[in-house]
């Protein structure tokens, strides 16, 4: 089983980072902030415009530390690859499959499914925690319509017919995230998705959890072997890892969807953790993400069992095991691909 190693995040948005030895180095200016060794790092996401060395690239792509650029707000920019040690036979499995649009959709379907089942048991399980705060009715019929979906999503035959039904169910489950909001309800609402620019806070938040989880992912299935960039449901697009972005899809409402819900209705974030900005946009502060980042990586440390292989683990380990269970598939290992369904 992998280790689940740190990982660190620089959201100081001027701050460069380099080698010295074996220890990352971040700088600001000529003023040296903080070092960190770098055999004790699975990741590094670095929320700065001013980037890295050559050299700390270099030895995170030979060290398979997961080196990754975005912006403040959140936003992928790139990551640090090597020389792919993925399996030939391998990727040339996945790049078959992903251009067979009947066996794309047999393997997307799964993970769709994933995706709606965790969203209906994310929302049951706000219905049987907080009965006497929310809305019942409301949260029991979007419960029961992303069950009705359940079957059609199994059944359908293309992958335009699949993402129609996806887009159907994904309208109904943010439906009913607000009425998942119990406190601060003054300052932090969901009226519906948006994004580039988020207008709002929880789509600020949501936003900027998805960026850090689609990097866990891409990370997971290049260790595994697998290309992000060649994906199933999500198809090619220069610049997009549309692997990782399916891989994540079971993913978001009970790992990132929860844990942003846990940042308001435990109080974690407040108001002045975000900033609007003239065109709208609203932003995390600097101070604003160093409390959701040291809260993620909290929450990736919480063992859970895993569903399918019946074996306890941190939360930060699923996106591996799920990227090992596609590559299974892929290998005929498995029959079908076992989704992450959620309890």
């Amino acid at each position: 089983m992998r280790r689940l190693l740190n990982t660190l995040f620089v959201t100081t948005e001027d701050a460069y980072l380099g080698l010295d030895g074996e220890n990352v180095v971040a700088f600001q200016g000529k003023e040296e902030l903080a070092r960190f060794p770098l055999h004790t790092l699975n990741g590094i996401f670095a929320f700065t415009y001013a980037g890295a060395s050559p050299a700390l690239m270099g030895a995170c792509a030979k060290r398979e530390v997961n080196l990754c650029f975005c912006t403040p707000s959140g936003r992928f920019l790139a990551r640090a690859v090597g020389q792919s040690s993925g399996n030939v036979l391998l990727r040339r499995m996945q790049y078959r499959c992903a251009d067979d649009p009947a066996v794309s959709c047999r393997i997307a379907k799964n993970m769709v499914y994933g995706k709606v089942f965790n969203g209906r048991w994310s929302i049951r399980r706000t219905m049987r925690d907080h009965g006497m705060r929310v809305d019942l009715e409301k949260l029991g019929g979007a419960s029961d319509l992303l069950k009705d979906a359940l079957p059609g999503i199994l059944a359908a035959e293309s992958l335009d017919s699949l993402r129609g039904l996806e887009g159907e169910a994904a309208a109904v489950y943010f439906s009913a995230l607000d009425e998942m909001i119990l406190n601060n309800k003054e300052d932090f609402y969901f009226a519906g998705r948006n994004r580039r620019p988020p207008l709002d806070r929880m789509n600020a938040m949501l936003s900027f959890v998805y960026a850090l989880l689609a990097n866990d992912c891409a990370s997971a299935l290049e260790s595994a072997g697998l290309d992000s960039f060649v994906g199933f449901l999500h198809r090619d697009r220069p610049g997009r890892s549309s692997l990782a972005l399916d891989l994540m899809e079971e993913l978001r409402p009970c790992l990132a969807d929860r844990f942003v819900l846990s940042l308001v209705n435990n109080r974690t974030v407040k108001a002045g953790d975000f900033e609007e900005r003239e065109s709208g946009a609203v932003i995390m502060t600097d101070a604003g993400r160093k409390v959701l980042v040291k809260a993620w990586q909290e929450r990736k440390r919480e063992e859970i069992t895993h569903p399918y292989l019946k074996e306890k683990m941190p939360w930060g380990l699923v996106p591996y095991v799920q990227a090992l269970l596609l590559a299974r598939h892929l290998r005929d290992d498995l029959e079908e691909y076992p989704p992450f369904l959620w309890k």
